[in-house]
């Protein structure tokens, strides 16, 4: 061997450089949890084909417990007229000094739903009927008629179109939000019920009563038969 010649050694093992490598176990929980997700999120679009509805299909399951009866009342109300009524609501709410596109909603809701107006004949006193000697005419004096409380029907009532901001939408998917629906059944509910004052369904019913009064006392022999209404001198 000459002087030129170099014997090179291996370096011994514990000189290299090891590398940090990721655990396999984790690959593999994160590659099955993709997985599921993309399972999950494609099935809301599979189920729409024909064959897979009954295994993507949602079920609901009705788990309510029986209506428990709290009260009863006994009525003296005539129901002599009912009205329907439709609004679409428009409610924005908006936060100052932030764009729409971060926090605010905007929804727009068609809301249908019946309007009562009813007479009390519980309410007449006892100088509110008169009847002549020969029971051939009678006067009666009812109190006018009012109107109920707006009743919101859910099959014709629905959302037509809901807008919500970024911090809006991050907060509905951690936590629900049912005071939004509640805020626009309240002012369709307020919207209706303002109608129902403007129309002439209190006449209606007054109308009604009165025909149905007539006609009644007309069947047991009553010849003319006279209907007013609160302070009506007619």
């Amino acid at each position: 061997m000459t002087s030129s010649d170099v014997t090179t050694e291996p370096a011994p093992h514990g000189d290299r450089k090891r590398t940090a490598r990721p655990s396999r176990g984790w690959l593999k929980i994160l590659a099955a949890a993709a997985a599921v997700l993309a399972l999950l999120l494609a099935g809301s679009r599979l189920s729409l084909l024909p064959g897979l509805d009954d295994f993507f299909g949602e079920e609901t399951h009705d788990r309510s417990g029986p209506a428990v009866l709290k009260s009863i009342q006994d009525m003296s109300s005539y129901e002599a007229a009912s009205g329907n009524f439709q609004v679409v609501v428009d409610l924005e709410k908006d936060t100052k000094y932030v764009p729409d596109a971060l926090r605010g909603t905007r929804t727009l809701f068609v809301g249908a739903g019946t309007v009562g107006s009813s007479v009390d004949l519980g309410k007449v006193t006892e100088g509110g009927v008169k009847v002549n000697e020969d029971r051939t005419e009678a006067e009666l004096r009812l109190p006018r008629a009012v109107l109920g409380k707006p009743a919101l029907d859910p099959d014709r009532s629905y959302t037509v179109s809901k807008q919500r901001g970024f911090f809006d939408r991050l907060g509905d998917f951690f936590s629900d939000n049912p005071g939004s629906e509640q805020a626009v059944n309240k002012l369709a509910a307020q919207h209706i019920s303002e109608a129902a004052k403007e129309s002439e369904l209190t006449a209606r019913a007054e109308k009604n009563t009165a025909d149905m009064l007539k006609g009644l006392l007309g069947s047991l022999g009553f010849e003319r038969v006279t209907v007013r209404f609160g302070d009506d001198q007619e």
